[in-house]
């Protein structure tokens, strides 16, 4: 992983935004890892980013799925969302075929630490969304921290 950048995300627009720069540059492989409290908007950003895609339906959370998967025509590319919240450890990711599901497809980890994380992924793109301190409760940041196969590409800098 290289240098971390803040981004802020003070409404629904700002996570839109940072949802299509990363849809634009996604490729087989990836691995866009999702941290962060329950209710900071792990949903949020993994729904805008299939929607940035192209996906243009309901999009479930894999809450109590664990994974769901999306491919093309309906979406550019093939995508695998995730949510390990429920897994106890990281061998259950391998057991419910995980390296199956991911090969040829973008991987969106909601809990990636739950399934052992991908941080020494150089295609991981690690994003901590967190509360900032005087957000009074309203607005987010994202934590960006790219692999080395993102570094440049830059998804936080637009273009």
């Amino acid at each position: 992983m290289t240098a971390a950048r803040c981004v802020p995300l003070p409404d629904l627009a700002a996570v839109a935004a940072l949802a299509a720069r990363i849809a634009a540059v996604l490729r087989p492989g990836d691995v866009v890892a999702l941290s962060g409290p329950l209710g900071a908007g792990k949903t949020t950003l993994a729904r805008a980013i299939i929607a940035a895609l192209g996906y243009r339906g309901e999009v479930p959370s894999p809450s109590f799925a664990i994974i769901e998967l999306y491919a093309p025509p309906a979406l550019r590319l093939a995508l695998v969302h995730a949510d390990f919240y429920r897994l106890a450890d990281p061998a259950e990711a391998r057991e419910i075929g995980l390296d199956d599901y991911r090969s040829g497809a973008v991987l969106l980890a909601e809990w990636p630490e739950k399934a052992g994380g991908f941080a020494d992924e150089p295609g991981c793109l690690a994003i901590a969304i967190e509360f900032p301190p005087d957000s009074q409760g309203t607005g987010r940041q994202a934590i960006v921290e790219p692999g080395s196969d993102w570094v440049m590409r830059a998804p936080w800098t637009g273009r």
